[in-house]
């Protein structure tokens, strides 16, 4: 039955992300926004994202049982990056929590349906849990360099006594709206904006209007997940395929599948590329390899704390950057140009299709892990792809070779090279106190004052 869902699931048809998702393929051009968020500063779309709003007596004693993450430490205000496990303490959901008062939290990303499950079984009767409806909230990450400038200039105050991965209410165009710290996938300084979508205008003209003199670009969804790629950001779907396909899971299938976007998303599931696992958890990953150990306390009991202290205690994988060798990923495209069959085509400046590719890395004949699926960064002029390998071979500048091409087409050894993860600098942290007070603009470049 194993090998019959891992046929099942490389035959999908796969999700082609509308474009309503990420806003347009482009807006101005790939370049562009990929260099406006390093550059200047970027304005990205994720109102797609499932939200949830979970409070009452025993909240935050259920978001603890199902959770890695210590929350004994949990301010009002403070926003956290919350992860689910199975028993086999490989990941289920993740996504942010923001605590909105003593026992009121909200919630985005696939937790919603994890935890909203858990209500729906009977056992947490004294707490309430309801999913807005779509478009209610608009959310919108404004990143980069320039975005404080940006910011404190359309919120008409200083933004510097927000601490990462904290928030408060500030006004934009009249319009109450969240501003949390930190919260990007460009790692770079920014805030991510929650709004009543109602407010749109008010909200997201304004800093389009005013985020000209600052260099702003709109992020379109060829250039969206690069962000993520740079910044070592494992996405669900893309670089993961989420432990939800066992018997055990049934129910929680079946629940989802009560939400008409869930129950989309779940068909279209689809895993590829040349690593043949033996089972569907050969596709899962756990918070160790995906980098986010230190995001797992055991100061208290949650599902799948007895396989990640034995993980945690003798871990065998972890995330790296894996940089494509060019004269490489030149002759998988110039395939394209003679006769015969093709290699399978490498997407720039990444995929479209939305799902997650497993690629088999080698070194010296031996399989040592797999890579996800590749995206071309035009800021580092490079095809990178993040990879989960056996720790004895992540040390930097480590050669290696990605088999490319699904089983049954033909395939191609691809060189590479073992880079950081994340692969840019996270500049997230920023202490934005350390920042000039202004930006002094001019018409061929930025430049700061103090």
């Amino acid at each position: 039955m194993s090998k019959e869902l891992i046929q099942n699931l490389r035959k999908a048809p796969g999700c082609c992300i509308p474009h309503t998702f990420f806003g347009l393929p482009e807006y101005s051009n790939w370049r562009e926004e990929q260099m406006s968020s390093k550059e200047a500063v970027c304005i990205g779309n994720w109102s797609f994202v499932i939200k949830a709003v979970i409070k009452g007596p025993g909240a935050l004693e259920l978001l603890k049982r199902f959770s890695v993450n210590s929350l004994e430490k949990f301010e009002i205000g403070q926003g956290k990056h919350l992860i689910n496990c199975n028993e086999d303490g490989k990941v289920i959901s993740q996504g942010m929590v923001l605590r909105l008062g003593k026992e009121e939290f909200y919630m985005n990303g696939l937790p919603c349906f994890w935890i909203g499950y858990q209500i729906s079984l009977g056992k947490h009767k004294n707490v309430t849990f309801k999913i807005e409806d779509k478009g209610d909230t608009s959310f919108y990450q404004v990143a980069g360099p320039n975005s404080i400038y940006l910011l404190e200039e359309v919120a008409k105050e200083s933004l510097r006594d927000i601490k990462f991965l904290r928030f408060r209410n500030i006004k934009i165009g009249g319009t109450d709206v969240r501003a949390i710290n930190g919260l990007t996938m460009a790692g770079e300084i920014g805030f991510e904006l929650q709004f009543p979508t109602a407010y749109y205008h008010d909200v997201y003209d304004t800093i389009i209007e005013v985020g000209q003199k600052y260099g702003i670009r709109e992020l379109g969804y060829r250039s969206h997940n690069i962000n993520h790629l740079e910044a070592c950001v494992p996405t669900t779907s893309l670089h993961y395929l989420p432990a939800v396909f066992g018997d055990d899971m049934a129910g929680f299938r079946r629940y989802m599948s009560t939400y008409a976007i869930a129950g989309n998303w779940m068909k279209q599931f689809k895993i590829n590329g040349s690593f043949e696992g033996n089972g569907v958890s050969d596709y899962y990953r756990s918070p160790v390899e995906m980098g986010w150990i230190k995001n797992i306390r055991f100061d208290h009991e949650f599902v799948g704390r007895n396989a990640l202290e034995a993980e945690v205690a003798n871990p065998t994988r972890t995330v790296v950057t894996l940089e494509f060798n060019a004269e490489d990923v030149i002759d998988v495209y110039a395939s394209y140009f003679t006769q015969g069959e093709p290699y399978e085509f490498m997407d720039i400046p990444q995929q479209y299709q939305q799902h997650t590719r497993t690629d088999a890395v080698s070194k010296d004949g031996k399989v040592i892990g797999v890579s996800t699926g590749p995206g071309y960064s035009f800021y580092f002029r490079k095809m990178l792809s993040l990879a989960y390998l056996d720790i004895n071979y992540t040390k930097l500048g480590t050669n290696v070779e990605i088999l490319w091409g699904d089983p049954g087409t033909r395939q191609k050894a691809i060189r590479a090279t073992v880079a950081s993860a994340p692969y840019k600098k996270d500049k997230r942290k920023t202490d934005l106190t350390a920042l000039p007070e202004k930006l002094v603009l001019s018409n061929s470049s930025y430049a700061v004052s103090g």
